[in-house]
C-alpha cells in the first residue's frame, strides 16, 4: 500500500486521465474528488463489500437450482417408474 499525505487542494495523479483532488478537511471528515474516464468503476469501499457478497450469494442459489431440479426430476422419474 502506497501511503501519501496530502494537503486541501492538492492532488494524486493515477496514469494520465485519473486525478483524486483533497478539496476539503473538516473535523475527522475529508472531501475527495475524483477525476476519472467514464468507463472507470468508482465505488465506496463498504458498497463493493455489498455487491460483491450479494453476487457470492447469487452465485450460490444459482448452483443450488440445478441440484433442485435435478432432485425433482428424479423423483418424478421414480415415481413414473412405479418405484
Amino acid at each position: 500500500m502506497l501511503i501519501l499525505t496530502r494537503k486541501q487542494n492538492e492532488e494524486i495523479r493515477i496514469n494520465k486521465d485519473i486525478v483524486i483532488k483533497v478539496l476539503a478537511i473538516n473535523d475527522n471528515q475529508i472531501k475527495i474528488g475524483i477525476e476519472a474516464p467514464a468507463n472507470i468503476e468508482i465505488l465506496r469501499g463498504e458498497l463493493y463489500e455489498k455487491i460483491k457478497q450479494t453476487t457470492i450469494e447469487a452465485s450460490v442459489k444459482s448452483k443450488e437450482i440445478p441440484k433442485i431440479v435435478n432432485l425433482s426430476v428424479n423423483k418424478i422419474r421414480k415415481i413414473s417408474d412405479g418405484q
